[in-house]
């Protein structure tokens, strides 16, 4: 087995939930609420992790700079997935932002010079028809 497929599909299997969650908590708390206690859940996994790695993470300015944007970034996505899954279909919604890696593949194209060939640029028009599919 490829040594990337057990934690992906460990990944995929925790995104699932993560997915589904946020519609139970914004059935009781509002966005802003919820998000506050996915910190405090995602601060328990950092301890963990800060733990696991003996007190003492790697440190390099641009590694901390790109963790950072990652943080930040995925609490803004985070708090506009909330407000989606308060207003909308869990289904819907799920869907249509799991199209995120979409994103991922133009920048890595550009900036990163990932070769998108002919079997990706159908895939990703396979989800973009999916997505529309699913909201129409």
């Amino acid at each position: 087995m490829e040594n990337w497929l057990l934690p992906a599909s460990a990944a995929l299997i925790v995104y699932g939930l993560w997915g589904f969650f946020p519609k139970l908590a914004v059935t009781y708390i509002n966005p802003a609420s919820a998000l506050i206690y996915e910190v405090a859940g995602a601060m328990l996994v950092g301890l963990i992790s800060l733990w696991w790695v003996g007190f003492q993470p790697e440190s390099h300015p641009k590694g901390i700079l790109f963790a950072m944007l990652t943080g930040v970034t995925g609490m803004l996505g985070t708090l506009f997935f909330f407000a989606a899954a308060s207003r909308g279909k869990i289904s819907v919604v799920v869907s249509m932002t799991a199209l995120y890696p979409l994103i991922t593949i133009m920048l890595a194209a550009i900036f990163l010079r990932e070769p998108i060939t002919a079997k990706h640029a159908l895939g990703m028009l396979c989800a973009v028809t999916a997505i529309v599919l699913l909201t129409w």
